[in-house]
C-alpha cells in the first residue's frame, strides 16, 4: 500500500506562521500536523509515502528524512516555488505511486480517524473513493452530496457534506494526462467529470477533524485538542 501526503501549499491564510515554516510542520501539542499523518501511516503497513513539497519543502526534507524512523520510506516530489494544483501535484507524482490505488491525505489536516477505516480497495467501476465529513463553520455550503454511497454534484441539494482531504485513488482518475503535462491541472474539475459518471465513491466519517487552515484554528487545535 502506498500513500501521497499533499504538503505544497504556501498556506497564505496562516501567515505569519508559515514565512518561515511550511504549514504541515505547524506543531499542534509539539508535534508536527504531518507526523500525525506518518505514525498513522506506518501502523497500516503503508509501505512508501510520497510528499510533494514547494514552499520551503528543504524543511520538510530536513524534518522527515527517508522516513526510516517512522518505519516507512519517504520518496519525495519537489515542484517549483509556487507550487502546482492538487491534482497537478498528484499527477506529476504518480511515477512514485505505482499502479495500484493509492491513499491520498491533505498535509494540513488534524482528526481523530482512524486510518484503518480508509478503503484498501475500490469497488468495480469507481476511480475513487473519498470521505466526507459534516460541514465545518467556516464551509457551510459543503463541496458534494451523497447518493447511496456515491458521491454528487450538490446542484442545490438540501444536504452536502466538506471533503475531509483523505481518499483512495485509481491513477486511471488521472489517465487523461501524463507527468510533464500537470501544470494548472485542479481536482475538482477531474472529480465532477468522474462524478458525472458514477465513477466515485464515497463514506462519511465520524471523528473530530479540523481544516488548520487559520492561524486560529491551529490554535483552537493547541486548546482543545
Amino acid at each position: 500500500m502506498r500513500a501521497m501526503i499533499l504538503a505544497a501549499g504556501r498556506g497564505e491564510r496562516m501567515r505569519p506562521l508559515t514565512d518561515q515554516t511550511p504549514k504541515p510542520l505547524l506543531p499542534v501539542n509539539g508535534k508536527p500536523l504531518i507526523v500525525y499523518h506518518l505514525e498513522k501511516l506506518a501502523q497500516q503497513q503503508v509501505t512508501t509515502v510520497v510528499i510533494n513539497h514547494a514552499w520551503l519543502g528543504e524543511h520538510i526534507v530536513a524534518a522527515l528524512g527517508d522516513g526510516s524512523r517512522f518505519g516507512l520510506k519517504i520518496n519525495y516530489s519537489a515542484e517549483t516555488s509556487g507550487g502546482l494544483e492538487t491534482a497537478g501535484g498528484i499527477i506529476r507524482a504518480l511515477p512514485l505511486l505505482g499502479e495500484e490505488p493509492f491513499w491520498v491525505i491533505n498535509g494540513d489536516i488534524f482528526t481523530d480517524f482512524d486510518f484503518a477505516k480508509l478503503p484498501r480497495q475500490l469497488a468495480p467501476g469507481k476511480l475513487a473513493h473519498l470521505m466526507m465529513t459534516t460541514n465545518p463553520p467556516h464551509n457551510q455550503a459543503g463541496d458534494f452530496a451523497l447518493n447511496q454511497g456515491d458521491l454528487a454534484a450538490p446542484n442545490g441539494c438540501e444536504k452536502t457534506y466538506t471533503y475531509t482531504g483523505m481518499g483512495l485513488f485509481s491513477p486511471q482518475l488521472f489517465s487523461m494526462y501524463t507527468p510533464g503535462h500537470e501544470a494548472f491541472v485542479r481536482l475538482r474539475p477531474i472529480l465532477d467529470h468522474a462524478i458525472s459518471q458514477g465513477q466515485i465513491a464515497a463514506s462519511l466519517i465520524d471523528t473530530a477533524w479540523t481544516d488548520v487552515g487559520t492561524p486560529q484554528r491551529l490554535q483552537q487545535l493547541q486548546e482543545h485538542p
